[in-house]
């Protein structure tokens, strides 16, 4: 008895290490599994109408990149967690209009459906936050600044639906919520956004460094003369920014960003693996 007790104490812990070692192992595939199936699932017809409605160059991508765009809708609809905020009550519109211009930054590429997060909290219109700042001299202070969108790295995003209906209903401005927090979500996969995200194995971080902290120290400078820019000097505050104002001029003024800056424009058409002056 005392030998089956032994062997049993032996093999018990052994046992439950090789299963678990086999659920962590199998884990990735089941999930891919599972969204495989929901990406079978057909796109409901209302749907489709919203992203139409909502969406204006939908209508202009590519058949395939339209499907692609469908499926990763379904999916991150499943897997991702919409809450009302200030009086906001979650709507299939506010649902749709906003994964399907999250999911624009995943065409064409093998994609975790942002891995970090899981909630996007959606504000009826711009919201108020309190942010500690330091002066020039070292003096830290706290004020009260006004924001369209937020991108934590600890699961959440936050947006304004009056800002993320104005950033879709103009295709062509250069301005998106949606496509500047979903960028800052992707510069966080991998640690705290510094304007690097995770690039492809064929893409040198050299070169992307360069060329970025190029065009950042340009902007900077057109930012304290107001000088014209094509960017948005808000991509002046730090590389992250930048980063996230780039990519919505890259989805959406692609043709001027490509004359005015190729280096940049050749940067993220590799990274997005998509060519959007083309749609």
């Amino acid at each position: 008895m005392v030998f089956y007790i032994a062997m049993l104490s032996y093999f018990l812990p052994v046992f439950i290490g090789v299963v678990l070692i086999a659920f962590l192992a199998g884990k990735p595939y089941w999930h891919e599994y599972k969204r495989s199936l929901i990406k079978r699932k057909p796109f409901k017809k209302q749907w489709r109408k919203i992203i139409q409605q909502r969406m204006p160059y939908f209508r202009q991508m590519p058949a395939d990149l339209q499907l692609q765009l469908k499926q990763h809708i379904q999916v991150f609809l499943a897997e991702k967690e919409f809450v009302g905020c200030n009086g906001v009550v979650i709507t299939d519109e506010i649902r749709i209009t906003i994964a399907a211009q999250a999911c624009l930054l995943l065409l064409n590429r093998k994609t975790n459906y942002y891995p970090k997060l899981r909630t996007i909290l959606v504000y009826p219109s711009a919201f108020v936050k309190q942010q500690q700042t330091r002066s020039a001299d070292g003096v830290q202070f706290t004020q009260k600044v006004v924001l369209a969108g937020e991108s934590w790295d600890f699961g959440k995003v936050v947006l304004s639906w009056q800002d993320t209906l104005d950033g879709a209903q103009i295709p062509d401005d250069g301005r998106n919520v949606v496509i500047h927090e979903f960028a800052h979500q992707l510069d966080q996969e991998n640690g705290p956004a510094n304007g690097a995200p995770i690039l492809d194995a064929q893409q040198s971080y050299q070169c992307w460094s360069e060329v970025f902290s190029a065009q950042f120290a340009v902007l900077q400078q057109q930012a304290r003369v107001g000088a014209p820019s094509l960017f948005d000097y808000y991509g002046a505050t730090n590389p992250a920014e930048f980063f996230a104002v780039a990519s919505e001029v890259f989805f959406e003024q692609s043709q001027q960003l490509s004359h005015e800056h190729p280096k940049l424009y050749r940067q993220l058409t590799q990274y997005y693996t998509i060519d959007p002056m083309h749609w």
